[in-house]
């Protein structure tokens, strides 16, 4: 059976329990939030040292797995076996899975945290798990559809947050949900409920300039300023560990993408659903694009790759710093 989070949660606060759970799927976060529940919240403290058995693939197989599933628990409506990185269990010990599974244990429920990749579907265990118990495949975030995700995340928690301020965040922490999360974290004690995150409230507590970031960039880039773009690019050099110009260069990447997309663009009315930007944003990319040609684009882009290899040691670049690598890409982009 698939579920969504929304279904899973409410069957589990109900306790409506599958005798295996197979949590799966790119997105780590969500892997964990699933994962966090069933070990925090299914089993009380008080009884997690007789009802709940951790394990890690990588140190057990899976016999160890069914054997403990089969223990009949205490004091807890079940014995819960959390598998973390079950990915690393031999695939040939899948079969065992299978077996167990056509009758499992009433009181067991297993929970395997299967990562980065999934366990193949034309197995009997995978069809196994499916028929007896939940698989639940955590959906990819893409870039362009972080910012959303972080309105919603915000509004689930019982805030406001404002285009923009999701948009620093984006850029800024990149498309690890998990580290957006542990940012938003750090806002909600300082916010009335229903109260808005501002990008002043950003810049104060997370740490990232609203005035100098790579966002600001590029849109500084987007107009040809070269007042702007100096100004940002120095105070990058000034403060070069928190940003990094392995981090600047693949979201100046998707930034040019973009510009190139718009620019093929038959209905230009469309472009914020095909660029995955907000529409207040399309003025942006028009402007960018307006500014720079398709050739001076490629130019552009490989203007970037010369630079990443340079930073990276694969292309000498003598004693040149990042900041200054930094610089003279900003300067051959905008001239």
């Amino acid at each position: 059976m698939a579920l969504t989070e929304k279904q899973l949660f409410a069957d589990l606060k109900a306790g409506k329990f599958k005798p295996v759970y197979l949590l799966t799927g790119e997105e780590n976060h969500y892997i964990d939030v699933v994962s966090d529940y069933f070990e925090n919240e299914v089993i009380d403290a008080a009884m997690r040292d007789f009802d709940l058995t951790v394990m890690y693939g990588r140190d057990v197989d899976m016999a160890a797995v069914v054997n403990d599933a089969k223990r009949y628990p205490m004091m807890s409506p079940v014995h819960l076996v959390l598998v973390k990185e079950a990915q690393d269990i031999d695939t040939r010990q899948w079969e065992l899975l299978a077996t167990y599974l056509k009758q499992p244990s009433e009181k067991g429920v297993i929970v395997f945290c299967y990562r980065h990749k999934k366990l193949d579907k034309r197995t009997a265990a995978y069809k196994a798990i499916a028929a007896a118990g939940v698989v639940y495949e955590t959906p990819k975030v893409w870039d362009n559809q972080v910012p959303a995700w972080i309105k919603s995340e915000v509004g689930a928690a019982g805030f406001g947050i404002s285009e923009k301020a999701a948009y620093l965040i984006a850029e800024s922490v990149g498309n690890d949900l998990g580290k957006i999360v542990n940012e938003l974290r750090k806002l909600y004690p300082l916010l009335q409920p229903g109260a808005m995150i501002t990008e002043d409230l950003v810049e104060q507590q997370i740490g990232i300039s609203k005035e100098y970031n790579i966002f600001e960039l590029q849109k500084a880039i987007g107009r040809r300023d070269a007042v702007m773009c100096n100004r940002i690019v120095n105070h990058f050099a000034a403060n070069p560990k928190k940003n990094p110009i392995q981090m600047m260069l693949p979201v100046l990447y998707g930034y040019f993408l973009k510009v190139m997309f718009y620019h093929q663009l038959e209905n230009k009315s469309d472009a914020a659903k095909e660029l995955g930007v907000a529409p207040s944003f399309v003025k942006d990319y028009a402007t960018a694009a307006a500014n720079y040609p398709l050739g001076k684009l490629a130019s552009c882009i490989g203007y970037l790759y010369d630079a990443d290899l340079r930073s990276k040691g694969v292309r000498n670049s003598g004693s040149v710093t990042d900041g200054e690598l930094m610089k003279e890409l900003i300067f051959k982009v905008i001239h």
